[in-house]
């Protein structure tokens, strides 16, 4: 076998590990992880289930794929603006930014690994965690005494929450999208309810 075989073979294994990753991640977001199955991923890819398997050993594995890299992607995200923003009040903008833009730019991805997370959290540890990055900002807000609350993990449940339900009735055609023209009202309910100071 030749150089120019073997790199041609592993360009269209890629592809084909990439098209599983976008049609597996549809299908989770849009179906559930339960409901589907690996004929259905196969199906959407255009490959046989046998194929599948040359990838990935099991559904199980094609999902701890995706939600980790998705997952840890958004978590250093945050931890970047976190980083580079210079109090909380910014910080909160930039968080909600985030993730209105992640909702509405990529729908499946924000269903997935934020509507879903109970079901995949299994696969993720503290590093490169969502939950873990949104308590740094917490804790560290609380430290600077710009929140009156004390307690980071339940002020990082309360912001999630906060821009999570939303999305879920925009998901659901109960509230009018883009996310995105709902931001300020969703920043403003997480600030009153952190008792940010200085919050209307």
């Amino acid at each position: 076998m030749n150089e120019t075989t073997v790199k041609k073979r592993s360009r269209n294994g890629q592809a084909t590990r990439e098209r599983i990753f976008r049609e597996a991640l549809h299908l989770f977001a849009k179906k559930g992880f339960e409901a589907t199955s690996i004929k259905d991923i196969a199906g959407a890819v255009g490959v046989a289930d046998a194929a599948l398997y040359r990838h990935f050993s099991s559904k199980d594995d094609i999902a701890s794929a995706i939600f980790s890299f998705h997952y840890a992607n958004l978590a250093r995200s945050i931890a970047v603006l976190a980083s580079q923003s210079e109090n909380f009040a910014v910080a909160l903008r930039q968080l909600v930014t985030l993730l209105c833009d992640l909702f509405d730019d990529t729908p499946d991805v924000f269903a997935f690994i934020l509507l879903n997370q109970h079901d995949h959290l299994r696969f993720v540890g503290d590093e490169d965690n969502v939950v873990t990055a949104l308590v740094g900002i917490m804790q560290r807000a609380i430290d600077s005494g710009e929140l009156g609350i004390d307690n980071a993990i339940l002020a990082a449940s309360i912001a999630l929450g906060a821009a999570i339900q939303p999305a879920v009735f925009c998901l659901y055609g109960r509230l009018p999208g883009p996310l995105g023209q709902h931001r300020d009202t969703i920043e403003a309910a997480i600030a009153r309810a952190m008792n940010l100071h200085g919050a209307p």
